[in-house]
Order: structure tokens, then sequence, then C-alpha cells
């Protein structure tokens, strides 16, 4: 055999060494983090419930859930070990304002000013405006036109009989 032929299974074999050691440490990190639990830890577990540790056993655990709320757990069953200011801010709400200066989500408070505009005002008045231009001789027009069409409707009503529920146009 060649080793053109045997290259391809050394790569895989290759890979397959470095899937399994990077899996290990991993799994190493974790039951670390789960051994070092202690009484008042906040945590999360697998399933995405937060809690508080009670108390540590040799595999389980005794979590608080609130008050009155005591639930034992299997130490694989701990997601992530929080820090006391994540679980906090997770559990309780509370934020620790890190950042002096916030930014707004928005724009519209950078714009804003402490005196109202006369811009501001004008368009907050009540008084519907008119933005058409009319003049007093477009008027009497519009008015003869509307009456024009009048008399024509009632013509064609005239000269048509009306219809009763039963006859269509159909045909």
């Amino acid at each position: 055999m060649s080793l053109v032929t045997l290259l391809p299974f050394i790569v895989l074999i290759g890979a397959m060494i470095l899937m399994t050691r990077s899996a290990k440490k991993k799994q190493q990190q974790a039951a670390d983090m789960r051994n070092q639990l202690q009484p008042g830890s906040g945590v999360r577990t697998i399933g995405g419930m937060y809690a508080t540790v009670k108390e540590v056993n040799e595999d389980t655990l005794l979590l608080d859930a609130g008050p009155g709320v005591e639930l034992l757990f299997a130490k694989n069953a701990i997601g992530s070990v929080l820090t006391d200011d994540e679980y906090n801010r997770i559990v309780h709400g509370i934020e620790h304002d890190l950042k002096s200066d916030v930014v707004p989500d928005d724009a519209s408070s950078l714009t804003e000013t402490d005196e109202p505009s006369d811009d501001a005002s004008a368009a907050s008045d009540d008084k519907p405006i008119d933005l058409g231009k009319k003049d007093v001789s477009d008027d009497a027009a519009d008015e003869a036109a509307e009456v024009k069409a009048d008399t024509a409707e009632a013509k064609s009503d005239e000269a048509e009989p009306k219809k009763t529920d039963g006859e269509s146009d159909a045909k």
C-alpha cells in the first residue's frame, strides 16, 4: 500500500482523537464545576430552572426554588453555576449600574429640548388645517356641476322603470 492510500485513514483517526480529547476536557470542566458547589450558590438546571443550593451531598443537591419549595436534584442535572450578580439580575431583576452613561434605544431622547418650540405647539392645536386652495369662482362652478349631475340622475331614473326584487339584468 502506498502513503497516498493510507493518508485519508490517518487524517480520520487524528480527527477522532482530537474530538474525544476536547469532549473529555469539557466533561472534566463540568465535573469540577459540580464538585465546587457550596450552599448559597445560584444555579441553573439543565431544564432551565433557577434555584439556590441549600445542601450538597455526594451525588445530589437540595435546591431552594422559592419560599417553602425545596427540590432534590442530581448533580448531573446542574447546567451552570451562576455568579451572585448574574443570579440576582435573572431571578430578582436587580441590576448593578456598572456604566454611568446609558445609551438610549432610540434617538428621540437625544433631540428633545426642555423648551417647547413654536412648531410643536402649532402642530398640537385641535383646529383642522385646510391645505387646499379655493377661490370664490371655483365654489360657484362646483355648485353648478353638482346641480347638473343631480338633474341628469333624475332624468335617467324617470326614463327607466324601477326594478322589483325578482328582476335582474342577467341575460
